[in-house]
């Protein structure tokens, strides 16, 4: 297992995307920019944070290719989680 999960879709602003996990974990929406800085780890911008009651929402800030990333925190576990998406008409 990883100490992440990850996904990368290409949303709209006002989009929400929707984490559901059976386990707390930070929830990230990144750029692809700002992606590569945390798989480096070095800083970097984010939406979200720690979530600790499900589901998570995040509102897209705006238009671009979004990796949504569920942090572990550095551990392992058999997590049970679901992302998924609402896109504005």
């Amino acid at each position: 297992m990883a100490d992440f999960i990850h996904a990368r879709e290409h949303l709209q602003k006002g989009d929400i995307v929707v984490v559901e996990s059976s386990h707390q974990c930070n929830v990230c929406l990144t750029t692809d920019a700002e992606f590569s800085k945390y798989k480096s780890g070095r800083k970097f911008r984010h939406y979200g944070g720690f979530a600790r009651i499900f589901p998570a929402r995040i509102v897209v800030p705006h238009a671009a290719n979004w990796n949504i990333t569920l942090d572990l925190g550095g551990g392992r576990a058999n997590i049970q989680y679901s992302i998924s998406y609402i896109k504005q008409p």
